[in-house]
């Protein structure tokens, strides 16, 4: 974890180390994921806001011109003055700037994304389209569900520890398999080559705070969903 002070507010935490440069930050619940609200708080015009259509996919999307929403997990931009966001609720949001190239990235990454290692995925599009260096790239991890709430199948399990090359991700609590998703996701980044010391990470449990944050596991079903959003001034 990159060891820093994070400055809250009442609504957002901004991870310290992407306070450079970009606008970066994860909502609370009392923010959530409203477009109308985020404008605001932000500064950005809503029509200059972007999230995708998420449906637990590995898709990268580069946002160049276009605005209308498609079907992808994770976005990758180097368009300046815009905000791009993924939603969650117990999901990990991940966001990405390589301030050396002037890339943005942000992920949703549940247990069928982190399996099919779509951070890597991204990494690998931003290398690719970009020429971005992991070396370069500041990544935040923001709040979930952790390991010490998130019961799976053995196979959910070993499919996340596979894909993260860390069989120590495989937890039993109370003789029940759990994963913790936000760790999977920085071996991920470990693993491509992003510093340890360029990755943040929150240590909150979206389940373990549902005062604070939309969890589906603690709803039991249908509820809000809090979001990730970064863009570059």
């Amino acid at each position: 974890m990159h060891s820093c002070s994070l400055l809250t507010m009442h609504r957002v935490i901004v991870p310290d180390n992407l306070q450079y440069g970009v606008t970066a930050f994860f909502s609370h619940k009392s923010l959530g994921c409203n477009v109308d609200e985020i404008a605001k708080f932000s500064g950005i015009d809503k029509k200059l806001i972007y999230m995708p259509l998420q449906k637990h996919t590995d898709k990268v999307l580069i946002l160049d011109t276009a605005m209308e929403p498609k079907i992808a997990d994770a976005v990758v931009t180097n368009r300046k003055g815009i905000l791009i966001g993924v939603q969650v609720a117990d999901c990990v949001p991940l966001l990405l700037h390589d301030r050396q190239k002037n890339v943005a990235g942000v992920i949703h990454a549940g247990w069928r994304g982190t399996a099919l290692s779509i951070l890597k995925n991204t990494i690998d599009v931003m290398k690719r389209r970009f020429i971005c260096q992991p070396q370069d790239i500041m990544m935040a991890i923001g709040p979930s569900i952790r390991g010490c709430c998130y019961t799976v199948g053995p196979e959910v399990s070993e499919a996340v520890a596979h894909a993260s090359g860390d069989r120590s991700l495989c937890l039993m609590r109370g003789g029940k398999h759990c994963i913790d998703l936000a760790l999977a996701n920085r071996a991920q980044a470990l693993s491509a080559g992003i510093p340890a010391s360029h990755i943040w990470m929150s240590d909150e449990c979206t389940y373990c705070k549902p005062d604070k944050y939309f969890s589906y596991r603690y709803a039991k079903g249908s509820t809000g969903r809090q979001a990730a959003f970064i863009g570059m001034a």
